[in-house]
């Protein structure tokens, strides 16, 4: 779940640049001497699932590569009110002037985190799998992605780039979904996994009716089913494709959804919409 620091230092950077401006952090460099040293805290507020934290560090190592961060409870890790996450101690300037940009990206990651493992445990009783959607934040994916996987979720397609899902649109333009997977196929390499969308049952039996549409394909994705469509779905397939549901995904409405024998179920807003988790910087 550790993302590389060449992957993760832009993203920190930016952030750090934006707070920071080009006068730096007026209120702490005007109290605080250059020389003063302090140790914090990052407490949890809250329950919920760890995420973001090698963010956090890098944003006030960044600042000061003195700055010393003691991680006790990381990547992943569950915590409940009054938890210490992880102890940071150095240069005071650097440890108040990165706090901000720490705890957007660490409360964030952590309520994505915390969000999915939510989901997560309401289908724990069955096969089903939760997954993110290309619903991110922008300039934020990867460490979103990485988040969910934190949660004990797992990741759908990075981007547009490294698989192939055909929407209703697609499917508009090409004339019919069996003519927007022919397209698909001869368009894409080997090795790259085609998904399609249906929102009936009549869409997916074209789709199954045809050995060769199928063997073209990975998953269907099925939107927007209710748990006896959905049922009747997963049955018509009969594990010749890897079957995903979304459309309005909760934690009440998951295990039922679960309990039709899908494969994934995919939810946006444990990415766009997530609450973050609330952690504080204590003296």
């Amino acid at each position: 779940m550790t993302l590389p620091t060449a992957l993760l230092e832009p993203t920190v950077r930016r952030a750090l640049a934006e707070d920071l401006g080009t006068a730096g952090d007026l209120t702490t460099n005007a109290i605080v001497s250059a020389d003063h040293r302090s140790g914090f805290d990052v407490v949890a507020r809250q329950p919920g699932v760890i995420s973001g934290i090698d963010a956090a560090t890098l944003a006030w190592r960044l600042l000061d590569s003195e700055v010393q961060v003691d991680v006790r409870l990381g990547e992943g890790a569950s915590v409940t009110p009054g938890d210490v996450v992880a102890t940071v101690f150095g240069p005071t300037r650097a440890l108040l002037s990165g706090e901000r940009v720490a705890l957007n990206l660490l409360c964030h990651l952590s309520g994505v985190a915390s969000a999915t493992a939510g989901l997560v445990a309401a289908v724990a009783h069955t096969r089903a799998r939760i997954t993110c959607t290309r619903k991110t934040t922008v300039g934020l994916r990867a460490l979103e992605k990485a988040a969910v996987r934190a949660g004990g979720g797992v990741n759908h397609r990075f981007g547009l780039h490294d698989a192939v899902l055909i929407k209703d649109n697609h499917i508009a333009i090409a004339g019919s979904l069996p003519e927007a997977i022919r397209r698909a196929r001869s368009g894409v390499g080997h090795l790259v996994a085609i998904e399609f969308e249906v929102d009936t049952l009549e869409q997916l039996a074209e789709v199954l009716a045809d050995p060769d549409l199928v063997a073209s394909c990975r998953a269907v994705l099925l939107d927007n089913m209710g748990p006896e469509t959905l049922r009747q779905a997963v049955a018509l397939v009969g594990g010749r494709l890897v079957t995903e549901a979304s459309g309005r995904i909760t934690a009440q409405t998951a295990a039922a959804l679960a309990e039709t024998g899908v494969d994934l179920i995919s939810a946006g807003w444990i990415t766009h919409s997530a609450p973050v988790l609330d952690l504080g910087l204590d003296a």
